[in-house]
């Protein structure tokens, strides 16, 4: 059987390591991570518990906990009881971690403005399209809260044994 016509593992990891790449280098001009970046964004779009954050954000428990004390310690958000439930904190942006949000989002689109430049208008929406219904569908669980897929341990058949 012939190898598939295109890589595209290799393109998609390309990918995803050049913009990583990309984005850190530009956020660490306002001292923020690409992790930070994404709980501040993330918690900017309603009231969410730490663990509703970390499932939008796609990060594990453990980052999330120790993301939001850093934002925390930087005075950028904060866990507050929440409105609903008091039995509930939810993650707060304060009028500093907006400032700052406000900036890294201009400094984010400079970025994904840079690496489309080359990319006809009309192929990017298609691209970020495509790119979506795979996230949203075959591809949405995050690497990083699955479970590796266990491998199939192959039998030796008696033939092969002798």
């Amino acid at each position: 059987m012939a190898a598939p016509p295109v890589d595209l593992s290799l393109l998609l990891n390309q990918a995803s390591y050049a913009l990583a790449n990309r984005l850190t280098a530009a956020l660490a001009e306002l001292d923020l991570s690409v992790r930070a970046y994404c709980a501040l964004a993330k918690a900017a779009e309603g009231d969410y518990t730490q663990r509703e954050l970390a499932e939008r954000a796609w990060m594990d428990k453990t980052t999330m906990v120790v993301t939001l004390d850093e934002l925390e310690g930087r005075g950028l958000a904060e866990r507050r009881l929440s409105p609903t439930d008091r039995r509930v904190r939810v993650i707060a942006i304060t009028g500093a971690g907006r400032k700052l949000l406000a900036r890294a989002h201009r400094v984010v689109q400079r970025v994904y403005d840079e690496v489309l430049a080359d990319v006809p208008a009309g192929q990017r929406e298609a691209f970020v399209a495509v790119l979506e219904q795979l996230v949203g569908g075959p591809l949405a669980s995050p690497f990083h809260m699955e479970r590796p897929a266990a491998r199939q341990r192959r039998r030796r058949t008696t033939a092969a044994a002798a």
